[in-house]
């Protein structure tokens, strides 16, 4: 009776809710069974009340023989009345720390770990108390794979502590946000129009590439990809990839940067007054095919244009009815602007006009000589003091 009553007065200086050291004396299955130091009560530790990770070993997290620091969570009493113990737990002591240490600390940044991709966003844990990253609250951009986040540390800013309610929010969208604003800054002082820079492919749209130049997007505008009409960016450019860009606009305001990437390689029309002149007869393909004419290809990525009127000596209404897009011909250079990126066409001046055809009206119109302007008559005044008369001036012209 004697040592069940030193038994019940050592109890009673246990409590739930109290923080205490305990000494480990065996680890066994997923647990750990303790002695609460000064008491000679023992308490029992479980891996769910030792760690969040649900695939640890608790063997590697505790020894016997380790002095931890616990929190007392309930009294455990087993079949026998006078086997008393407790059910102690490291995690949630380390969680009120952890609380105490926010408390008062909304918008300040702050390191976490994810541990899980979740349903509406990632679960985190700092210093063993866990919390949550709602998905709008992850990037700047939607985030489709939230996974990829898993086991990363990332710095986030604390939205909202409610210890009563357990509830812990952050943003790392918010860090993001004054991370990117701190370095467009320092691009934008770095940035001139008209400078080459390089930058690495970030993300392709249908209307162009974004331009990752080190913690900036510049856009490049599926026109300022290539030379060459009517491309997609992914036939260009690949996500990844390293490339020299021109800066074409800045717009620190808004923080839009518009880049070229055709800008910076060879066109198509320069040099080409060394490959193309008046008077050449080469072959070309016909593009495409208009109201007022046809283009053709005459060089890699340089279409002329043949005039509806030089397309044939006879009279037709629409180039379709002669040609098709596809179609290989034969063309003579009528003149080549490479300032305007133009070249007129003709294919009908390689043929012979057949007998009897007329000209077509634009032609007649353009070779018919021009009116010569009326000669004016020389007249000179009589030197009279009296004037002169209608009949001095126009007396030679018959009526």
């Amino acid at each position: 009776m004697n040592e069940f009553e030193d038994l019940l007065n050592s109890v009673a200086e246990v409590n739930q809710g109290d923080i205490v050291t305990a000494e480990v004396l065996a680890v066994e299955s997923d647990q750990a069974n303790v002695i609460i130091s000064g008491t000679g009560v023992e308490g029992v530790l479980t891996l769910r009340e030792l760690t969040n990770d649900r695939n640890a070993d608790i063997n590697d997290l505790v020894k016997v023989g380790d002095s931890l620091e616990l929190l007392v969570v309930k009294q455990l009493v087993g079949k026998d009345t006078d086997t008393v113990s407790y059910l102690v737990s490291k995690k949630r002591l380390e969680a009120r720390k952890a609380w105490d240490k926010l408390v008062g600390r909304e918008g300040e940044v702050v390191t976490v770990k994810v541990t899980r991709a979740v349903k509406g966003g990632l679960s985190v844990d700092f210093e063993g108390l866990r919390g949550f990253i709602p998905a709008s609250m992850i990037d700047t951009r939607f985030v489709r794979n939230t996974e990829r986040f898993v086991g990363q540390d990332v710095e986030a800013k604390i939205k909202e502590v409610d210890p009563a309610e357990n509830r812990f929010i952050l943003s790392r969208r918010d860090v993001v946000e004054e991370q990117a604003a701190e370095a467009r800054k320092e691009i934008f002082s770095k940035l001139a129009v008209g400078e080459v820079v390089t930058g690495t492919v970030a993300r392709l749209t249908n209307f162009g590439a974004f331009v990752d130049l080190g913690g900036v997007d510049g856009l490049v505008h599926v026109t300022e990809l290539s030379h060459d009409h009517n491309v997609s960016p992914k036939s260009v450019v690949s996500v990844g990839e390293e490339i020299e860009v021109k800066v074409l606009d800045l717009d620190e305001e808004s923080g839009r940067i518009s880049l070229s990437l055709k800008a910076t390689t060879p066109g198509p029309w320069d040099g080409v007054a060394q490959k193309l002149a008046a008077g050449d007869v080469i072959d070309g393909k016909v593009k495409r095919l208009t109201d007022f004419g046809a283009f053709v290809e005459v060089l890699p990525g340089i279409d002329g244009l043949v005039h509806i009127s030089q397309i044939s000596h006879k009279r037709i209404e629409h180039p379709k009815d002669v040609l098709s897009v596809g179609q290989e011909v034969q063309v003579k250079v009528l003149s080549v602007d490479a300032e305007n990126e133009r070249v007129s066409l003709s294919i009908k001046a390689l043929e012979e006009r057949p007998e009897g055809v007329e000209e077509q009206k634009s032609e007649r119109r353009q070779s018919r000589p021009r009116r010569q302007k009326r000669q004016q008559r020389d007249y000179e005044l009589p030197e009279t003091q009296t004037g002169f008369s209608m009949a001095d001036l126009f007396g030679d012209i018959e009526l």
